[in-house]
């Protein structure tokens, strides 16, 4: 997030004019928030993660969804558009425009300076509202390091660090493994 577009406007204005603008704009309580342009680092490492789901969850009734997918968390307070995002099962949609998904089971961002505060603590807090999310995973640019956080049982998420380009991780949300050096595969981190 970079700049604050408008301010206390309703869920249903907000789609309104999301659905006609050119750009990509998220919402969080009435604040509209415009989206930036990634770099080469973020759309590698997002392009190889999406890559990697979709080969092996071929065989399977999970899809693998790109930065365009947006996501609501309950009550409408919140519209995002994560890196990448998997829903298995039927997609529930919020409406008839078909672009908006309600029950995603893993949810993937690729952490930016400008990005890394709302992603780990402001979305993440939403997110977790969302009944149907059992992972999410948080990437770094700057170093090989993912966060994976795990929803337990009794409701408590509990977070695994997995660093360097020889580790793997096994997902908890989907049947995939990913390896740290395809993730970060053509990606310099100088």
């Amino acid at each position: 997030m970079v700049s604050q577009l408008t301010t206390n406007i309703s869920p249903d204005v907000y789609l309104e004019l999301e659905r006609k603008s050119e750009t990509r704009n998220e919402y969080l309580k009435g604040e509209v928030f415009a989206m930036t342009g990634a770099s080469l680092k973020h759309n590698l490492i997002a392009g190889n993660i999406f890559a990697e789901l979709k080969q092996q969850l071929k065989q399977t009734d999970c899809k693998v969804l790109v930065s365009d997918m947006r996501v609501s968390a309950p009550g409408a307070t919140l519209y995002t558009y994560p890196d990448v995002v998997v829903v298995c099962g039927e997609a529930q949609l919020e409406d008839k425009q078909f672009d908006t998904l309600l029950n995603p089971c893993l949810i993937i961002e690729v952490l930016s300076k400008s990005t890394a505060t709302y992603d780990q603590e402001i979305t993440f807090g939403y997110y977790r509202t969302i009944e149907s999310l059992t992972e999410y995973l948080l990437v770094a640019q700057d170093e090989h390091h993912i966060a994976q956080h795990i929803r337990q049982p009794d409701g408590r998420w509990l977070l695994a660090d997995i660093r360097g380009l020889e580790s793997r991780i096994e997902l908890a949300s989907v049947p995939c493994k990913l390896a740290l050096s395809e993730v970060y595969d053509r990606v310099s981190l100088a």
